[in-house]
């Protein structure tokens, strides 16, 4: 079979410049594209949020400050308070069908849609504020403030209704929103002093108020003018010359100066409501002015869409015919040793060694057979053999793995076995020779080294652990719970150190687990013992849950960083491969294969006096209900425990 190189491949492709030309239209077009969608969704965010959203916020604005002056009185509502709130209700009712609609929800991202269900529940709480108003429960300051919520909601939404990517529209956008927030600001300090005017005077709380809602209102509406261009700043520049303007600033320089209402105070409604109702009018004149430019910049792009787009369509057409011929069986080939070579690494190969790790005999040709190219390209066909050279070589590497690990396995059993014999051989001879010894000192020794003989026959068992074997017999019966801790207790070096703490009667383990429950506990509370001080006391509590029986193990040692403690959970969570160099923590693997045995979990976390807390939970189904259960002997005497053998807690 004749073969071609790749190299002159990817010449025949790379002759054409499909790639630089493909790239720079989706370029232009996408970015063109993007510009158009995004402002018409300003647009439509602009009709169905915004011109709602400002409606109520005009509404709330109105009916707070007829709240407020109502407090204000010593007679009932104020007259038209009844009016406001019904306008008010109407922009709820327009703003939540607008905003919510299947139109603005398909437009608007997971932000403005928070943003809204923010404003439409500050909104739902408009009939308890009116309660409270009714009910002269709440102040002046309260009532706006509590009303203020509403509009601060409706400002956050339409800050993020601010999305223009051209620079120059998105300024202009910010510029009137500033505005609009400075316009707020004079309807808040409106209605408190319109308020404490029909009152008479000016509460403390409320002239701090003012004193920074003052200049606040000046800051954001300087910022908000300066921002915006020629067309837009003209209207607004005159309004800040105009005398009613000067005239509210001179009225709130007195309040902030003097700390009380000032002496025209007369003046402050009138000229509250002209000058406000001017900004109304020019926020809603030049918000539609530049919702105009925002669709007259649409039709622009979408002129630009079809010129770009148009001609480099035509451009990328021809250069796709006379490439296709030289990149399809190209194409082909590639796409077909991918698709082996991931069979290969995520299938074949994985469960080839799973099955060779776990003992089973595997057959190279039949698992993973040689993979066989479909082309004529001559690095296809190179790369082809060897992949098939690698997988050979990796399923005979895990194959020798696997065996060199049953064979250490083998060792480690069998070693362990012969261990375990000689121990319980010595453990009887102890016992005789304890029933024969009567002087206390003897018998103190004889203890000893039956309690450091304990000590090895627990070693030897979870080396057995290690190797995947069981390490011995069960119990018949079911054995109470507090006798299991106290059984692991005695087989640890330091179990001097170690406080019992009570636990409930009546809990009682499953014969098939109590051995290895007992040697678990005995692995952590020697873990425990060791990585502490030695003047420090290990406390160990247990009590029931919903889902079974939760004992910890608590030191006061240096503790575990959190990253340790992560990776020391994911052991014990998922029992990994034994790790011969890592001696200092086998008794965590030996852990970790008895807590997956029998579905227990067990987690370390740091304590709250320094040191760590082992937390483990058995599950109920190694538990056995009292009733049930025939009386079984103790595996160690509670009370006695401190002057007893060690050799007791031996299955």
């Amino acid at each position: 079979m004749l073969y071609c190189t790749i190299r002159s491949k990817l010449y025949a492709l790379l002759s054409l410049p499909i790639v630089a030309l493909i790239g720079l239209w989706m370029f232009v077009t996408g970015h063109v594209i993007g510009d158009f969608f995004q402002l018409r969704q300003a647009a439509t965010l602009y009709e169905r949020v915004a011109v709602p959203s400002t409606a109520l916020v005009i509404a709330v604005q109105t009916e707070r400050k007829l709240s407020a002056v109502t407090l204000s009185g010593t007679v009932g509502q104020k007259p038209g308070l009844a009016d406001a709130r019904n306008l008010t209700d109407a922009a709820v009712t327009a703003f939540r069908g607008q905003a919510t609609s299947m139109e603005a929800m398909t437009t608007t991202g997971s932000e403005v849609r928070v943003a809204i269900a923010q404003v439409v529940a500050e909104a739902d709480k408009l009939p308890t504020l009116r309660a409270d108003v009714d009910a002269r429960v709440s102040d002046r300051l309260r009532a706006v403030q509590s009303f203020s919520r509403v509009v601060d909601a409706v400002y956050r939404l339409q800050d993020r209704l601010v999305t223009a990517s051209n620079v120059d529209l998105y300024q202009q956008a910010v510029g009137l929103q500033r505005i609009a927030h400075a316009r707020d600001m004079m309807s808040r300090e409106d209605a408190l002093v319109a308020g404490a005017i029909l009152a008479g005077r000016l509460k403390r709380p409320e002239y701090k108020a003012v004193e920074v809602i003052a200049p606040n209102r000046l800051l954001l509406l300087t910022e908000g003018t300066a921002t915006l261009d020629d067309e837009l700043r003209g209207p607004f520049d005159t309004l800040l010359a105009s005398a009613q303007h000067q005239k509210l600033i001179s009225l709130e320089e007195e309040i902030v100066e003097t700390s009380r209402l000032p002496e025209e105070s007369a003046l402050w409604n009138s000229v509250a409501a002209d000058l406000g109702g001017s900004m109304d009018r020019l926020l809603a004149t030049r918000s539609r002015l530049l919702n105009g430019r925002v669709d007259d910049a649409a039709g622009w792009i979408i002129a630009e869409i079809v010129i770009a787009g148009g001609f480099g369509l035509v451009a990328i057409v021809g250069v796709v015919v006379l490439s296709a011929r030289f990149g399809g069986g190209l194409a082909r080939e590639l796409g077909e040793l991918r698709r082996t070579a991931l069979e290969l690494a995520e299938t074949r190969l994985p469960r080839a060694v799973e099955q060779l790790r776990g003992g089973e005999a595997v057959e190279v040709g039949v698992s993973v057979p040689p993979i066989v190219a479909k082309g004529c390209t001559l690095e296809i066909v190179d790369i082809s053999r060897a992949f098939s050279t690698v997988q050979r070589t990796a399923v005979e590497s895990a194959a020798g793995e696997a065996r060199l690990r049953l064979g250490f396995n083998q060792v480690f059993r069998n070693l362990a076995r012969r261990n375990q014999a000689l121990v319980h051989r010595q453990l009887a001879q102890l016992d005789a020779m304890q029933r024969k010894a009567s002087e206390p000192e003897v018998l103190e020794d004889l203890n000893r080294l039956d309690h450091l003989t304990a000590r090895m026959r627990r070693k030897a068992e979870g080396l057995i652990i290690l190797s995947g074997a069981a390490a011995g017999g069960t119990w018949l019966n079911p054995a109470p719970l507090p006798d299991v801790v106290y059984a692991a207790v005695a087989e640890v070096e330091d179990y001097r150190r170690i406080t019992v703490f009570p636990m409930p009667d009546g809990i009682r383990l499953t014969g098939s687990a109590t051995a290895d429950v007992t040697l678990l506990l005995a692995e952590l509370l020697e873990n425990a013992t060791v990585f502490s001080p030695p003047n420090t006391q290990v406390n160990i509590r247990g009590e029931s849950v919903a889902r079974g029986f939760v004992l910890e193990i608590e030191d006061r040692g240096l503790g575990l960083q959190d990253r340790e403690c992560e990776e020391i959970n994911e052991r014990l969570a998922n029992p990994p491969e034994v790790n011969l160099i890592d001696r200092e923590q086998l008794g965590l693997f030996v852990v970790s294969r008895l807590a997956a045995r029998h579905g227990i979990k067990v987690t370390l976390n740091r304590s709250a006096f320094g040191g760590a807390t082992a937390v483990v939970l058995i599950p109920r189904s190694l538990l056995d209900a009292p009733e049930e259960i025939p009386p079984a002997p103790p595996l160690i005497p509670p009370l006695e425990f401190p002057q007893q053998s060690s050799r007791q807690s031996s299955r």
